[in-house]
């Protein structure tokens, strides 16, 4: 009897040869050792929370208008709205942040999957991740005239969106709707993955910027997915270019930011990069050279919080997504040095207090943060990004 269940459950994969490889890998993928499994809610962090952040990206993630696209045209067919151009992610105001809308249900979903949200949040991946809708956005992004587009950050993004969908398959391996969209995914994942390798090479130089280009947050991202997927090449790729840009840095000038419309930190981002990429030891070694300026003392006031002048600005507006990302970052640099550092309590101190104020500005008043902030929140509260 029971085995006639099973086998019930595994009929639709059996009828699609495709569905079936993607089954047998993730079932192969939940006995892989140092496998991440299911996130777990941090202290503070409850459904109540979780509730507030997913409506911010349900709200959004269908949202059509307004819409700022980065559109490369070759002929009057390239003309059309958003909705038709991209139809999995044109909403969210931009491509990347539609992405990381659809990370959050994802990844919240996962961590609360019986929260009355959690039934909205699967429709909308339904709604949004269909086959048809993805084998759009992956020839869009294979188009002649796009080998810039959403290069680095939307790319990663999507690459986090791509690895958490396959985590959540992992865990209920027999969820069909749940797989459905991991396997509907895997055309744009491979795309962008392709595209990463071709342009990774030839890249000379990292990009220090605080904004979407930035070369450090993306990588560190990246190798997460790598490593997590099992891409041998890839992951190689990622840590050579992370030594080659970054190994030899010091004296990061951490007192020239931020800058004006900064969401990411230059010199922490590539903190939070190398403690991915060197051990223990040697990330600490690493991390006194490049940014002598975190003391011994416990203190916070070496890197004060920052709040944006005018929320509604979508420019202005980065800052309050500084703290966040100042947060996780500083959380991450401190999980990578050994136990007994005497700058962790610096390091926990300072990341309490970016922490605070980020999660502070994510009151959903503004279009402008709300259709992003959210996203940053719970990469923040989750813990995503750290080893568990």
């Amino acid at each position: 009897m029971r085995e006639s269940l099973e086998a019930a459950k595994l009929a639709p994969y059996m009828e699609n040869p495709r569905l079936l490889l993607s089954f047998l890998l993730l079932v192969a993928a939940t006995r892989l050792p140092g496998q991440q499994g299911r996130p777990s809610s941090k202290s503070g962090f409850d459904i109540q929370a979780a509730s507030r952040f997913a409506h911010l990206a349900l709200d959004c993630v269908h949202k059509e208008y307004p819409n700022k696209i980065a559109h490369s045209m070759n002929s009057d067919a390239d003309v059309g709205p958003p909705r038709k151009l991209t139809p999995s992610f044109y909403g969210c105001y931009d491509w990347h942040s539609s992405v990381h809308g659809h990370w959050l249900l994802v990844r919240l979903a996962r961590t609360f999957p019986d929260a009355p949200f959690a039934l909205q949040a699967r429709a909308a991946l339904q709604q949004s991740l269909t086959a048809e809708n993805l084998h759009t956005e992956a020839s869009y992004l294979q188009a002649e005239g796009r080998a810039s587009f959403e290069r680095p950050y939307g790319l990663a993004w999507l690459l986090q969106l791509a690895v958490e969908l396959r985590d959540w398959a992992a865990d209920d391996p027999t969820n069909l709707t749940v797989h459905a969209l991991y396997v509907n995914l895997l055309p744009l994942e491979q795309s962008a993955v392709d595209r990463l390798k071709v342009w990774l090479p030839k890249l000379s130089y990292p990009v220090r910027i605080g904004e979407h280009n930035q070369t450090a947050f993306a990588l560190g991202l990246m190798i997460d997915y790598s490593r997590r997927v099992g891409d041998q090449d890839f992951t190689k790729l990622l840590l050579a270019k992370a030594r080659q840009f970054y190994l030899p840095d010091k004296n990061c000038p951490l007192a020239y930011e931020p800058s004006g419309e900064d969401f990411l930190s230059p010199c922490l981002a590539e903190a939070d990069l190398m403690r991915r990429v060197l051990s223990p030891p040697e990330f600490a070694s690493w991390l006194h050279t490049f940014l002598p300026q975190i003391p011994r003392d416990g203190s916070a006031i070496w890197l004060p919080t920052q709040k944006s002048t005018d929320p509604s600005d979508p420019k202005l507006a980065h800052i309050d997504g500084l703290n966040l990302s100042r947060a996780w970052m500083l959380e991450g640099i401190a999980s990578g040095l050994p136990a007994n550092d005497p700058r962790l309590k610096s390091l926990a101190t300072c990341a309490a207090a970016h922490r605070s104020a980020g999660l502070t500005a994510v009151t959903g008043e503004h279009y402008e943060g709300e259709h992003w902030l959210g996203s940053f929140a719970v990469y923040l509260v989750t813990g995503r990004g750290i080893a568990k």
